[in-house]
């Protein structure tokens, strides 16, 4: 697995206004992020991320949030690094990481402190750019060079889940949403028909997708020795050998 640590820090977006047509992506997030959080129980659920704080998740089962952010805002509540996460081992019972690994200069770092802190059987929601799809390819066009999302890493959807299966995550679904281009504002949105057959057909093309995998920890089980003792003395009479008799054999000849 090549490594995604990169030198240079990307710039990282403190709202989702930093993207052309910031609330329909935040909203899109938000409303799969929100419905996937229902199967989330527990006692806390830590939003990571400038992004991440500013997803609603009034449907989640967790009543205790933990905004965490990178610096000081109105919506975070902590305030720290995602690569060194302020919480003990075990502690957490889901994480959302909205795009949070796209603007991250070490996101396998990021994702072995989520390991760390969650527990046996916690959920992690991740949202990411889809780098094959038309967002994708223009980050690489001369075009809006100002925008924040040439700065978007855009890791694919099999890539982060081949990073959180060597976790020992397992997926549980994915959800494709935004086929369209995220450069430009778009005043008409997607038709719904059109969503679902491009969702259904062209999954792979969708802008945005979002992750839910469940930390999978499988119990030991001592695995007991059968056994065998070596016969060292044979039973009575089986090795006892019997003349073999010709007088016998020559009456019948």
């Amino acid at each position: 697995m090549r490594s995604a640590q990169r030198k240079k820090v990307p710039r990282y977006p403190t709202d989702w206004s930093a993207f052309p047509g910031g609330d329909a992506i935040r909203l899109a997030v938000e409303s799969v992020s929100d419905e996937l959080s229902q199967r989330i129980f527990g006692y806390h659920m830590v939003k990571l991320g400038s992004l991440s704080s500013q997803i609603s998740l009034s449907r989640c089962a967790v009543s205790h949030h933990i905004s965490q952010t990178p610096t000081l805002s109105p919506f975070c509540s902590v305030v720290a690094q995602a690569k060194e996460l302020p919480y003990v081992e075990n502690s957490i019972d889901g994480f959302l990481l909205a795009n949070e690994l796209d603007f991250a200069q070490d996101p396998h770092q990021i994702l072995r402190e989520v390991d760390r802190c969650i527990t046996q059987s916690g959920y992690v929601i991740i949202s990411g750019f889809n780098p094959y799809s038309l967002t994708g390819l223009g980050k690489y066009l001369p075009i809006k060079r100002g925008n924040m999302l040439h700065d978007a890493r855009c890791f694919s959807a099999p890539r982060v889940k081949d990073w959180l299966g060597l976790l020992g995550f397992e997926i549980i679904e994915q959800r494709n949403v935004l086929f369209s281009m995220l450069f430009f504002n778009q005043r008409r949105p997607l038709p719904s028909q059109w969503h679902n057959r491009l969702s259904r057909y062209l999954p792979w093309c969708s802008s945005v997708y979002v992750i839910l995998a469940r930390k999978r920890v499988w119990p030991m089980t001592t695995i007991r020795p059968k056994w065998k003792l070596k016969p060292q003395f044979s039973p009575v009479g089986a090795s006892m050998r019997f003349p073999h008799d010709d007088s016998a054999a020559n009456r019948h000849t």
